[in-house]
């Protein structure tokens, strides 16, 4: 009898879930129910808003700080991956959000999936990456604590996920209208730079070279392939040179590699993460002759500093903050610009993210995000 009685309480919690929220607050009159499927296409019924969130990525704080003015309070559970942030932003979080501090810490996405912690820290929702690799048989065992599990997707395929994982983030916390008003808000940049790349002629696609988290080690070199940032390339009319070796959404190429391709545009990734190793650093905290210092000195290694584009001027930094985020449009922008210059010139990315610091982000993006060579 026991038995029977415990898989009908697990069946009942696998079937339907009610927000404990702020222990048994009245949920509120905007969040009526919302019939929701995840990245994965799983069906998911949700009813108000969730108050407790754990997050397998703290980049999702700037995803939900674009439409709640304080994320942290929604939060039950985080990573405490800073460097995905950048210690400054962090800190700006922190005096807003104190409490952030003192959070529970669950696995990341980058890591093994940690069950225990995330069972722990007792959210009503987990949050998670759909790049994670998180399994079925795991996400049973969550969700038979009662805790509804929700994959979403900023990394692995952007341009299929993230308008959908952005509306999954304003069902869960009520925010419905301020996610469908970022949406719209970058589907207007996109329509713009889609137009003008169909105009172009189909042999013109410049090669690019993207390298991620550029300078992190001596090891050459770690490129988007199939999906992921090369999705952006492709989008704004370049050509990924590492989707044509790296079938997944993230891979590595080698130098020699790079250098028979000898790509039209290089354009590398870092962030404060990189300061400790000298690789590219720029993002909060840094002013524009930092930022190009450290670009020069990463397009100065042996094998980079040979290409082509470097040695003609179109070598770029680009901040990895802005990038697997709803703030990727302005990364789409820049890479626009610096792929078809004639083409984007009248294109801002900077107008861009200061409509998008004054008009939706609770904690403006302040600092230099990219740089040029020149």
């Amino acid at each position: 009898m026991l038995i029977v009685l415990a898989i009908a309480i697990v069946a009942l919690l696998g079937a339907s879930f009610y927000w404990r929220g702020t222990h048994d607050a009245a949920p509120a009159a905007d969040a009526a129910s919302a019939e929701l499927t995840d990245v994965r296409g799983r069906p998911i019924t949700l009813a108000g808003p969730a108050t407790r969130i754990a997050i397998d990525d703290s980049r999702y704080l700037v995803a939900l700080g674009l439409i709640h003015p304080d994320p942290v309070s929604l939060l039950s559970a985080w990573p405490q991956d800073v460097n995905r942030l950048g210690d400054e932003t962090y800190q700006q979080l922190l005096r807003k959000s104190p409490q952030l501090a003192n959070l529970p810490k669950i696995g990341s996405s980058a890591g093994a999936f940690d069950l225990e912690s995330l069972l722990a820290a007792k959210p009503d929702v987990a949050l998670l990456s759909l790049e994670s690799g998180v399994t079925e048989a795991q996400i049973a065992q969550v969700e038979a604590a009662g805790i509804r599990v929700v994959i979403v997707d900023f990394f692995v395929k952007p341009f299929e996920n993230l308008e959908k994982s952005l509306r999954i983030l304003g069902n869960l916390t009520g925010r419905q209208e301020q996610a469908e008003n970022f949406i719209a808000f970058r589907a207007e940049r996109m329509k713009t730079i889609a137009d003008r790349v169909a105009s172009l002629a189909k042999d013109n696609r410049p090669t690019v070279f993207l390298e991620a988290h550029a300078g992190i080690n001596a090891d050459c070199c770690n490129s988007p392939g199939k999906g992921n940032i090369g999705d952006y390339i492709n989008f704004v009319g370049g050509h990924n040179i590492g989707a044509d070796v790296i079938d997944q959404s993230f891979g590595k190429l080698n130098l020699e590699y790079v250098i028979s391709r000898d790509p039209h545009v290089y354009i590398a990734t870092g962030g404060p993460h990189l300061a400790k190793a000298g690789g590219l650093v720029l993002g909060a905290g840094y002013d524009e002759a930092t930022a190009r210092a450290s670009l020069l000195k990463v397009a100065a290694r042996r094998g980079i500093s040979g290409l082509t584009a470097v040695r003609e001027g179109r070598a770029h930094g680009f901040s990895h903050q802005l990038i697997n985020s709803p703030l990727d449009i302005v990364a789409i922008e820049a890479f626009a610009k610096w792929i078809h210059p004639a083409e984007f010139a009248d294109v801002d990315p900077a107008a861009t993210l200061q409509a998008i610091n004054s008009r939706f982000l609770s904690i403006p993006y302040q600092g230099v995000y990219w740089v040029d060579q020149r």
